[in-house]
């Protein structure tokens, strides 16, 4: 990636400007340390790439942070590329939360950044690169950064014997063209925690364990469907958030950016997948082996009968019926956003737009600090989008009416407690999600595809 000057004198300004690369003595050692660099990675013995990861693994190494604890991150990009870390589903300040539209400075290749912040809410939180790939898809979030991030509060999320991070990623991306002409990513390979199934260490368990399992999708664009075998999940939180109606289910739907926690029993002893219900991409490798003690043998795989996912199954119990603060846009400004995607022509990469305009042109106008809003979003196109808004959470409303649904019924009463930060929406439907305004400052929205996002699919809020 070449660099004009014009460019560099921008990026260092930035720097010199930004608290986040802040001058230190290089004998105050910071908290964490993280080394941005091309390593060659081995998904499996047919499978070997060069990709950039963080500290030389993939996934990077697991930040297990205390809520309301400061903290100091110190970050080296030993690439030939301008790089920044986003510190996904934290409320962070914009010149620390990871995204140079929003003031956080890139980091210059052969740069350090030490990234000072303290770290809230508590949850499952995780950390990646938010740069641009176009049509380069060996960078950006195609390529290894990603990581685990684990901000631990007061709250216990009840009695577990182990717990694991899972980061479900795709690799080898290549375009090819749709049925409606436009380009779109396929890969050649999948896997969890870096490893193609079968080739990485299997998850150990014992009968009669409880364990906890933090999924994360860390992939570039695809959304995941993955089952234990054998097994029930009982998922606890969405996004890091406990939801408020704990469910059992037989297998969990990940958006890119989204993460589910989810307990398990282990009462089945044998040797069991846990992998993507769908065959050709377990094929490709998204899977990894779950092993009880004193258990041999190949892994058993059993198709789960049930492939149905929604949120709202997660959602406050409201058999009490609506109330009057239920109706849409209740004590709330409401802010329609209309998603559209251009085509040029098959085969060309086409333009994506929030109500016409594509990024930097879009824009609405600066939200005032305190109030509530309602986010309306108007999935126009033929493509379901995993939506996120940078430095805030948001309770999802409503789901799925469809677009050409009789306007008059819009939606008599909305969905209470489910918390997230990402939120797919699917093709021609309306969904609508709720934030207050309460973490001043130039916010991103974006979808989080990075196909979508590199071709104008984001916004920035601002509001003082």
């Amino acid at each position: 990636m070449k660099l004009s000057r014009r460019d560099l004198l921008k990026l260092s300004g930035l720097a010199a400007l930004s608290p986040a690369l802040r001058t230190f003595s290089q004998e105050t050692a910071a908290d964490h340390s993280i080394e941005i660099a091309s390593t060659a990675v081995e998904l499996s013995p047919r499978h070997t790439l060069k990709t950039v990861t963080y500290n030389g693994q993939v996934p990077g190494p697991l930040l297990r942070l205390k809520e309301g604890r400061p903290v100091s991150i110190q970050v080296t990009n030993r690439t030939d590329a301008p790089e920044v870390v986003h510190w996904h589903g934290l409320f962070l300040p914009p010149d620390v939360d990871g995204a140079t539209e929003e003031g956080t400075p890139a980091i210059l290749p052969g740069g350090t950044a030490r990234y000072v912040f303290t770290p809230r809410p508590a949850g499952f939180r995780w950390y990646h690169t938010h740069t641009m790939a176009m049509n380069d898809l060996s960078r950006a979030q195609y390529g290894g950064q990603h990581g685990f991030l684990m901000i631990d509060g007061r709250d216990d999320p009840g009695r577990f014997d182990q717990e694991f991070f899972l980061a479900l990623h795709d690799w080898q991306g290549y375009l090819l063209a749709s049925d409606d002409g436009a380009m779109n990513p396929s890969y050649a390979a999948a896997t969890i925690n870096g490893k193609a199934l079968g080739h990485g260490e299997p998850l150990r368990v014992k009968q009669g364990q409880r364990i906890l399992l933090h999924l994360l999708n860390s992939s570039p664009t695809e959304v995941h469907w993955i089952a234990l075998s054998g097994h029930e999940l009982r998922v606890i939180a969405l996004d890091g958030n406990a939801v408020p109606t704990p469910r059992v289910v037989p297998m969990i739907r990940l958006a890119p950016g989204e993460r589910v926690c989810a307990k398990v029993e282990m009462n089945n002893p044998g040797v069991w997948v846990l992998g993507e219900v769908r065959k050709h991409l377990k094929a490709l490798g998204m899977g990894v082996v779950i092993e009880y003690a004193h258990e041999s043998g190949a892994p058993r795989w059993v198709q789960p009968a049930d492939l149905s996912w929604n949120y709202e199954q997660f959602a406050a119990d409201r058999t009490a019926g609506p109330s009057s603060d239920d109706r849409i846009g209740a004590g709330s400004t409401v802010i329609p956003l209309v998603f559209e995607a251009v085509f040029r022509g098959h085969g060309a990469m086409e333009r994506w737009t929030i109500n016409g305009e594509s990024y930097p042109d879009t824009r609405i106008q600066p939200l005032v600090h305190g109030q509530r809003y309602r986010l309306q979003f108007i999935n126009k196109s033929i493509d379901d989008h995993p939506l996120h808004l940078h430095r805030h959470s948001f309770e999802v409303r409503s789901l799925g009416r469809r677009i050409d649904a009789d306007s008059s019924a819009v939606v008599q009463r909305d969905l209470r407690g489910i918390i997230k930060d990402v939120v797919l929406v699917d093709a021609q439907t309306v969904t609508e999600v709720e934030f207050t305004a309460d973490n001043p400052g130039a916010t991103l929205f974006h979808c989080h595809q990075q196909n979508h996002m590199d071709l104008g699919f984001m916004m920035l809020l601002n509001y003082a």
